[in-house]
């Protein structure tokens, strides 16, 4: 399961070997400075939430969600499984405009990484 983790300046996305082939990409990492924020949701699987469709990766509906989404303002990268809660980092620039992910952190963790952006 996709996890944060922080190195210096960087947030990277720590993907597993078999996250990685599932998902046509490598760990996704951005600038901390480019994180615009970071929030709690309830329900992963909506259309508010996860936007456009599946470029590459793969999915199952309320089972998986892992790879790329492309819709017309930008493309967000997902790392979902199942119904449960999960996060939405969003950010100002980079390869990615979100990230929607269901993280094995604790919420401790996350909030230790995360000082301050939590919405």
């Amino acid at each position: 399961m996709a996890q944060f983790e922080r190195f210096g300046s960087y947030l990277i996305l720590g993907l597993s070997p078999k996250e990685k082939f599932f998902a046509f990409h490598s760990s996704p990492q951005a600038k901390f400075a480019d994180i615009i924020s970071l929030r709690r949701v309830d329900k992963t699987w909506s259309w508010k939430i996860m936007k456009g469709i599946r470029a590459f990766g793969t999915g199952f509906p309320h089972v998986i969600a892992l790879g790329t989404w492309r819709y017309r303002k930008g493309k967000n990268f997902l790392a979902v499984y199942g119904r449960g809660p999960g996060y939405v980092v969003t950010f100002k620039s980079g390869e990615f405009k979100q990230w929607v992910v269901t993280p094995s952190n604790s919420e401790a963790e996350l909030a230790a990484m995360f000082q301050g952006l939590f919405i």
